[in-house]
């Protein structure tokens, strides 16, 4: 198999048959017949995988993959990797705002270096709105500063993947998956093509699911905010130490006790916080480490769909 086209069905319905068009066309320019395209359905709620499912039906380079419940982005799309067979493998979303013509482009690239593994689409400009803009540049600066994994702004899903590269990817079996840090850190060499992105669809991540995404981010890849918590208290510590020893040195010299409950009341409330947070956070790990260690698959497979057959 030359070429393995992967993209996953989430209220896509009203883009399915247009991407299978565009992307079966620009696949056989690049492969002839021996190409797949593979449909990960990530419990979508609407008739995404029914339509899918019918052009299964009448084309045999097309495969299903309908998975038990939504399971999130970047699991089914590991899920379809696994399926994957092509000696290069073309990631990409279904709602046509990457575009599977890119995927000519990304091959040329590709095939100009014999070292290079990866093609992979950036948006020169951020689309959105300014709150939009403003969280994505936060959310990679926060990243790169807290795990020292070097990301790339504004990257896609979109990229072009040799099998070498997509078969050391599926090595990973984290349960929690950050997509994006785990291609950066998987290594071989990788190169960047800025792509223009459309505006199909409002985007479905909300700031709590952004926020949520970069705490899921920052502590699969880095043990930062525990030494953040080991340091600051210690500086906590050192500092409540100093002012014992003033209040000591203010009572043996001028004989007297400080009075008022205020700032007592004030420091309580201050280091009960910073306790809080700081449980939160080891809290967070040790939740990391029970999601791991339990080892369930991160999706569950309910059929696959072919032409002519059904496999559970």
């Amino acid at each position: 198999m030359k070429l393995s086209i992967v993209s996953t069905l989430y209220q896509s319905e009203e883009y399915i048959d247009e991407f299978y068009r565009r992307s079966k066309i620009t696949a056989e320019k690049y492969a002839g017949t021996s190409y797949e395209i593979i449909f990960v359905n990530d419990g979508s709620p609407d008739d995404s995988v029914k339509i899918a499912i019918e052009i299964a039906k009448i084309d045999k380079h097309v495969t299903v993959i309908d998975l038990s419940r939504n399971f999130g982005h970047h699991k089914a799309m590991m899920t379809g990797l696994a399926h994957s067979s092509g000696e290069h493998v073309f990631l990409v979303d279904s709602d046509l705002e990457e575009e599977p013509e890119w995927l000519s482009t990304f091959a040329e690239a590709i095939h100009s270096d014999s070292d290079l593994d990866v093609v992979y689409g950036t948006q020169g400009k951020r689309k959105g709105g300014l709150v939009e803009k403003i969280s994505g540049n936060l959310y990679y600066r926060l990243f790169r500063a807290l795990t020292g994994i070097d990301q790339p702004d504004n990257i896609v899903t979109a990229r072009l993947m040799s099998r070498r590269y997509v078969d050391a990817l599926l090595m990973h079996k984290e349960r929690e998956l950050n997509i994006g840090g785990i291609w950066v850190i998987t290594g071989f060499k990788q190169s960047p093509i800025e792509i223009t992105k459309h505006a199909t669809s409002p985007t479905t991540y909300s700031l709590r699911r952004k926020i949520s995404h970069l705490v899921n981010a920052v502590t699969a890849f880095s043990s930062a905010p525990l030494v953040f918590t080991f340091y600051s208290g210690l500086i906590i510590s050192m500092t409540a130490l100093a002012f014992i020893l003033l209040l000591t040195l203010q009572y043996l010299t001028h004989s007297t006790v400080p009075s008022g409950y205020t700032s007592i009341v004030a420091s309580i409330w201050l280091f009960s916080g910073f306790i809080i947070f700081f449980l939160g956070i080891q809290g967070i790990y040790i939740s990391k480490i029970f999601t791991e260690i339990k080892q369930r698959p991160y999706t569950i497979i309910k059929s696959i769909h072919k032409s002519g057959t059904e496999d559970a």
